[in-house]
């Protein structure tokens, strides 16, 4: 894509400090297979044609004992450069929305709904990003496809404090991160089952039913799955 610098400010990220601490980022980051450096959303990784961006990643029970059991993520971006992925259906119940704002100095008057503050990925949790529908789009958007787009601008949580963001998003510190080849192995692997994505399911707000949700979509009861399953 032609506009390199832009994408490069989204991939960042904003910053989001004092929930964290470094001993708590380095255990997330030491505890799964994911994390690795220089994955975000860059150019790099959004060019060419790739058959599991814009897809769900679907945990299969080989990753019981990972960070990521059950998860369901959401990938932003994927190329031979590497992949990103936002975490879909686990939350930080430590971290309050209301009280992130207030740290950056935003007013919560125009505050309509309290979003559910994410566990995006093990990738940099000090790190925000908001997946959104596309009825929100400034220039700082990244338009993952007609309908999703993802900011990582702290512009996006203000206009959300004021009552003028996104119909539909979800807000996660954190990113699911992998290096060249690293994504397509573990597919492979049957470590993930991809499915299409759905508006549906990734701005569900019952997060603890979206991954069996998300097999029942392709006609998987959850108590069938075993490590043996591939593709749907």
């Amino acid at each position: 894509m032609a506009k390199n610098a832009k994408e490069r400010k989204i991939i960042n990220g904003f910053r989001v400090h004092g929930y964290f601490t470094t001993r708590d980022v380095q255990l997330n980051v030491m505890s799964t297979k994911h994390t690795t450096d220089g994955t975000r959303l860059s150019p790099a990784l959004l060019a060419g044609d790739s058959p599991f961006r814009n897809q769900l990643l679907v945990a299969m029970p080989g990753l019981q004992a990972d960070v990521l059991n059950k998860s369901v993520i959401y990938v932003c971006a994927h190329s031979p450069a590497g992949a990103m992925g936002i975490v879909l259906n686990q939350k930080l119940p430590a971290v309050v929305f209301k009280d992130l704002l207030t740290q950056l100095d935003f007013s919560i008057s125009g505050l309509q709904i309290e979003p559910v503050v994410h566990f995006g990925g093990p990738v940099e949790t000090g790190r925000g990003f908001v997946l959104h529908s596309t009825d929100y789009i400034r220039e700082n958007t990244v338009r993952i496809n007609d309908r999703i787009g993802i900011t990582g601008t702290v512009d996006i949580l203000r206009s959300i404090a004021d009552g003028a963001g996104p119909h539909r998003s979800i807000f996660a510190l954190g990113y699911a991160g992998w290096g060249p080849g690293q994504l397509d192995e573990e597919i492979q692997r049957n470590n993930w089952l991809t499915i299409p994505a759905d508006e549906e399911l990734i701005f569900d707000l019952d997060l603890s039913g979206k991954w069996e949700k998300a097999m029942k979509k392709i006609g998987i009861t959850p108590t069938a799955l075993s490590s043996d399953v591939g593709h749907a």
